[in-house]
């Protein structure tokens, strides 16, 4: 059967009918790296391709802060629904050509978020002790994984002007409705939605970490890409198993948190 790919828009183009989950990002960075595909495509289930933009693979540091993460109809807790969060991430394909994200870490800063995400998505998280600071112009983010061995990340970001027009690189790496994992043993897959981007320009003016490292990829010795926004507010679907087909199984296979 012939498949075509999902087109690249900085706006959602799916409506979740059954959201499990709200959400809001804030102080988002965006840091990328170009990296070798070979050795990242070793490392995604065989079911996915790697999304390539003009045929380079890039690999993501996204650090950011979650506020009023909570059930859709449910009211945020003070303490629980708000606390750091720092992915490392590549971009893929499924075989019925939609696109999404491939995280290889996500570090959070809330014991229970771990293990839920963990459970309810199949998605890699690491409980770690983090922290989230703006101050003028600068945004802080530090990240040190705990219970685990290694696992650091210090960035020190400093945003620019508002991009009023993307590129077309810079809407392939940052808007992602979709993402992919491996929950007992199957590949499954989860919609998001958010509004567009509010993107930024930015400059990354100091960053130390070893999270690429320790997914498999080698460490990035250039300076990344970097972006920035303010925020966004997010809903999420449940996670759904996917056929060799393509096609989402209905059943008891779907289900959320």
């Amino acid at each position: 059967m012939e498949t075509h790919d999902e087109p690249i828009s900085p706006d959602p183009d799916t409506n979740i009918v059954r959201p499990v989950m709200r959400q809001s990002w804030r102080s988002v960075s965006f840091l990328h790296w170009r990296c070798d595909a070979a050795v990242v495509r070793r490392l995604i289930p065989h079911e996915l391709d790697l999304d390539l933009f003009e045929g380079d693979c890039w690999i993501g540091l996204v650090p950011f802060l979650i506020v009023d993460l909570t059930a859709p109809k449910a009211p945020a807790l003070p303490w629980l629904s708000h606390f750091p969060e720092t992915n490392v991430r590549t971009y893929v394909r499924d075989r019925a050509g939609r696109r999404g994200v491939w995280f290889f870490s996500l570090d959070a800063a809330r014991w229970p978020a771990v293990v839920g995400a963990r459970l309810g998505f199949g998605l890699p998280y690491y409980w770690a002790q983090m922290s989230v600071a703006r101050k003028a112009e600068k945004a802080y983010y530090s990240s040190n994984r705990l219970l685990s061995r290694g696992g650091r990340c210090r960035v020190e970001i400093e945003t620019g002007q508002r991009i009023a027009a993307p590129s077309a690189l810079e809407v392939f790496l940052t808007a992602r409705f979709r993402l992919f994992a491996e929950r007992r043993g199957s590949l499954v897959m989860s919609e998001i939605s958010h509004q567009r981007w509010p993107l930024q320009q930015a400059r990354v003016c100091a960053v130390e970490q070893d999270l690429v490292g320790k997914a498999g990829i080698p460490q990035p010795t250039s300076r990344p890409l970097t972006h920035f926004a303010a925020g966004v507010d997010v809903i999420v679907g449940p996670p759904e198993r996917i056929a060799l087909s393509g096609a989402p199984v209905a059943g008891k296979d779907r289900g959320g948190l």
